[in-house]
């Protein structure tokens, strides 16, 4: 697998700035040295609104003596072309975003999509597709147009290759959802449900108290879109926590 080559400094967090620094990696990149999990099954990221991060979005950027353009908006996004892989060398190490770069998290680097985004990656190879969340700069070798993670490479099936032809598509604005999981008078009930809902599904749970009654209503979200609404439900109720009502935003 070719070295990967990140600007820091100036060229990610600054604007106008012209000639960054550029960190060359010692050694050569590569996979774990040792197996981590199923990875080629790891869950999809779920999708949700996020502010642009405080770093790694300048109006533009240079590395290597080419300026970048950073988008304004991600809408209507769609492109084809080679896809790469980072993994072992830069574990741990910032993202553009300021995030430690973690080799077996769902997430990408890409030239000029807002930080973040989540994107759909198809491999044109063999049908395989992920989402990943846009966390990083790069690739800035070649004409490649995504740096994938390690995990994302398994998932898509390229991770042995080195690189593959892809499809990346910016996720549209989707409708967002709650889901309610229960209603109690006691405080510490809701407060058992919420925490257990937290530890089944990775997100936020919240308990709210509406003017009419005085019930504690336990709710998780939001979510972005009605297909994940439904795979939660489905994931709730196999739990045996009961049938949560989805509630529009």
């Amino acid at each position: 697998m070719p070295l990967r080559f990140l600007a820091v400094a100036c060229a990610l967090f600054l604007v106008g700035c012209v000639s960054p620094s550029v960190r060359v990696p010692e050694t050569s990149d590569g996979p774990p040295l040792a197996p981590h999990g199923d990875l080629a099954n790891l869950p999809d990221p779920v999708p949700r609104k996020e502010p642009k991060s405080r770093s790694g979005n300048p109006p533009s950027y240079t590395v290597f003596g080419k300026t970048y353009q950073v988008m304004d908006s991600a809408v209507g996004y769609r492109e084809e072309g080679q896809a790469s892989w980072y993994g072992r060398k830069f574990h741990g190490r910032k993202t553009s975003s300021g995030e430690p770069f973690d080799m077996f998290q769902l997430t990408a680097a890409h030239r000029s999509l807002p930080i973040p985004t989540y994107v759909r990656v198809t491999n044109l190879g063999n049908g395989r597709t992920t989402l990943v969340r846009v966390n990083d700069r790069g690739p800035f070798y070649g004409e490649r147009i995504i740096d994938l993670s390690y995990a994302g490479a398994v998932k898509l099936g390229f991770a042995q290759q080195g690189t593959a032809w892809v499809r990346v598509e910016v996720l549209e604005d989707a409708p967002e959802f709650y889901l309610q999981a229960g209603a109690f008078r006691e405080l510490n009930a809701a407060d058992a449900l919420k925490a257990a809902l937290g530890e089944l599904t990775g997100l936020p749970a919240h308990i709210v108290q509406v003017s009419h009654d005085d019930l504690f209503r336990v709710r998780l979200g939001p979510v972005v879109g009605r297909p994940e609404a439904l795979r939660l439900q489905a994931l709730i109720v196999a739990a045996k926590y009961g049938r949560p009502l989805i509630l529009d935003r």
